[in-house]
Formats: C-alpha cells, sequence, structure tokens
C-alpha cells in the first residue's frame, strides 16, 4: 500500500494496529474539541527535521490512524496550512499566522525577555534593552542571571538615566536623524560623574560619530569607577528606535571579545522577532 491519498481513501478509521479515534474523547470534559487537538498535533509533527512526512509517517507520529490523518492534512490543505507533492506533505508558509497572532499579542519586555535572559545567564551579568524618551534613555526591559556577579548599578524596568551617561543612550543618540541629534546637542546638560563622563557637546558628537562608524558602543566607567557596558542597536520596523546592552565590571577588551559578539547575534535574534510581530 502506498501513501498517496487515493490509496487509503477506503481504509476504515479504525484498522488492526490504529488507534481508536473516531469518536471525541470526553476524557477533557464537554468543552475539550478532539479534533482540534488533532490538528494541531498534526502541524506539530512537522519539523526542519522533518519537513516533509507521508500520511503514514504523520499518522504515527501524531498518534492516529492514517484516515483521520488524511482527514486532517486534507483539512489544512483546503485552509492553505498544508501543500502535498509526491505523496507527502508539508507546512506552508501561512502557519506562520499562528505564530504572528501571538508575537502581536506580547508586550515588548515579554517579547524581549527570553533572548535577554540566554546573554544574562551565559555572561552571568544582567542584559537591558532600552529606548530613548526625550532626553534619556528608558529601560524597557531586563534580565537578570540566576548567578549574579557584583553589580551595583540596578535599573528595573521603567527606570531612566541622561542617555549620554550609558552604552544603550549612546547607541539610540547615534541613530538620531541628524537635526534630532542638533537639537540633543543644543538642549542636553551634562553633569561630570567620574573623569570619563561625557561634559560637552563636542565630545559627544565625536563619540556619536564613532557609535554610526563601529555599529556598537562601550561606556567605559562613566558612571561608576569599574563599571563598563557595551550595546548594540536593534534595527526595527520604525528605525533603530531600541538598543540592548550588558554591564559588567570585566575589563573592556573582554566586552569587546566576548560580550560584543553574542550582543549582536541577540539584537538579529531581537530584530527577527520584532518584524514577524510587526
Amino acid at each position: 500500500m502506498t501513501d498517496s491519498p487515493s490509496a487509503i481513501d477506503d481504509q476504515p478509521d479504525s484498522y488492526a494496529g490504529a488507534p481508536d479515534d473516531s469518536e471525541d474523547s470526553d476524557t477533557a470534559g464537554r468543552t475539550y474539541v478532539t479534533a482540534f487537538s488533532r490538528g494541531l498535533r498534526i502541524i506539530r509533527c512537522f519539523s526542519a527535521a522533518q519537513p516533509s512526512l507521508t500520511i503514514a509517517e504523520v499518522a504515527k507520529a501524531a498518534g492516529l490512524n492514517r484516515a483521520t490523518a488524511r482527514r486532517l492534512l486534507l483539512t489544512l490543505e483546503a485552509d492553505g496550512y498544508a501543500s502535498q507533492s509526491h505523496g507527502k506533505y508539508s507546512l506552508t508558509p501561512r502557519v506562520l499566522d499562528l505564530g504572528y497572532s501571538y508575537l502581536s499579542s506580547l508586550p515588548l519586555d515579554a517579547l524581549l525577555y527570553p533572548s535577554l535572559f540566554a546573554v544574562a545567564d551565559r555572561f552571568r551579568e544582567s542584559c537591558s534593552a532600552g529606548m530613548l524618551d526625550g532626553h534619556d534613555v528608558v529601560w524597557v526591559a531586563r534580565a537578570q542571571t540566576r548567578h549574579p556577579r557584583v553589580m551595583t548599578l540596578v535599573n528595573r524596568v521603567g527606570s531612566r538615566r541622561p542617555a549620554y551617561l550609558t552604552a544603550l543612550g549612546m547607541v539610540l543618540l547615534a541613530g538620531l536623524p541628524d537635526d534630532r541629534l542638533d537639537e540633543y546637542l543644543r538642549t542636553a546638560e551634562f553633569h561630570k560623574q567620574t573623569d570619563k563622563t561625557i561634559t560637552s557637546p563636542a565630545q559627544l558628537l565625536a563619540e556619536i560619530l564613532g557609535v554610526r562608524a563601529n555599529g556598537w558602543y562601550l561606556a567605559d566607567e562613566p558612571v561608576e569607577y569599574g563599571v563598563r557596558a557595551v550595546a548594540v542597536p536593534v534595527p526595527t520596523p520604525e528605525g533603530n528606535t531600541l538598543a540592548i546592552s550588558i554591564a559588567s565590571h570585566v575589563p573592556a577588551e573582554v566586552m569587546k571579545t566576548s560580550f560584543l559578539p553574542a550582543l549582536k547575534e541577540t539584537a538579529a535574534e531581537i530584530q527577527h522577532l520584532l518584524l514577524l510581530r510587526n
């Protein structure tokens, strides 16, 4: 027997050796729709390792008989969620719509948290995301590592700091159009925190031009001696309105060689999530 649809048209639902799934189960109560659950099981059978499956393979993976699997696959095909070629079924890009609905409903901090936490846990530091609001950068998401090192600066979601004092802010300032950046330079007030704090518009502009050339920024002890942060922009559908960073006591060279590549990868991951969400 082959796995093409026509070969199993006459196969009864409960053939020998197959699960008897011809009736909805009441085990989860009357509100449980078994047919819908089976359809989701069918979708979950496909993966990067198994992008195309025969009806028999789907039936085995989903724990269904062939006739039920076939009907569900034909339904998915009719609704545009699956396609069939040479006896094998594959999911179509339309399945992504199901994920888009979830992503579009997530608050920004919830969307970003898993990606930020992966970096935080890897380096045993905290990883944050921020956006510009006037002259300040506002923390919109933050992930705390399970294994915290000694870290004296704590910025919670909703915290704000002058943009020129933070790696996040410097990256975001570099993404501003020239007219908005000029306005910021004219109106910003500078307050010295350490000997490494930026204290003039000319100094700030020079640093920002460097950020535009490099695509990242390392804030080396601008607020507290021994504390550094590195940040990268996250391109979004609206432009560079988001940035992510990691702060630490480690030497600047370690931040450049270890933290920065991981941040860039995470920024690309978040960019993809935001595009899907949008």
